[in-house]
């Protein structure tokens, strides 16, 4: 199964962020420091891989009531079993991926949800679950790199199965990291279209 982005239109779906100052923690690899930064000033671009991954950290804390770590090695899944993405359309035109295990994913709801991962529902929401995490990423990175009421989001899309891969169209620059979901894999990606 292929699936190709950048080529149709977006979905559009409006977050409105307030705008006020609000500090960020940079937890991931060696980037550890804290300042504070003006929402309304857009971050530079290479401030943002650090910025999303501290955005990923917080919303698994938030939601999900977990730490989620950065490994010290890791490439990227051969066969990832789902995928969740959302396209971010305004002053910035990018598309979130996280790709993950269905393990993984089960997991993910279990915690957001309070279910047990053995509940014969678990999976059934694994894929919502995992599509609001893309979700709420997406619209906290855009608020936190000054851009949260300069655009809109996508509804997320959940891509399910063994073998796919997802074609971006060209142009577009990687920020891509993984980190570890209670020992489990999960890859993140922003492709955002130049």
């Amino acid at each position: 199964m292929e699936l190709f982005l950048f080529g149709s239109s977006f979905w559009p779906q409006i977050f409105n962020i307030s705008k006020t100052n609000f500090e960020l923690t940079w937890t991931c690899a060696d980037m550890a420091q804290t300042r504070g930064v003006d929402p309304t000033t857009v971050l530079p671009r290479s401030e943002w891989q650090a910025v999303l991954c501290e955005t990923v950290i917080e919303t698994f804390s938030t939601m999900a009531g977990v730490v989620v770590t950065v490994p010290h090695e890791m490439s990227p899944p051969n066969l990832a079993q789902m995928t969740g993405v959302i396209g971010i359309a305004g002053q910035i035109r990018a598309i979130f991926s996280l790709r993950c295990s269905q393990k993984c994913a089960i997991a993910i709801a279990s915690k957001m949800l309070g279910i047990a991962v053995d509940d014969p529902g678990a999976e059934k929401v694994a894929s919502d679950a995992v599509g609001e995490v893309c979700n709420v990423v997406a619209g906290y990175f855009k608020a936190k790199i000054g851009l949260g009421d300069k655009g809109s989001l996508s509804l997320p899309t959940i891509v399910i199965g063994k073998s796919y891969t997802i074609h971006l169209g060209s142009g577009c620059e990687r920020l891509e990291f993984p980190l570890l979901f209670e020992g489990e894999a999960l890859w993140l990606t922003l492709d955002i279209r130049e």
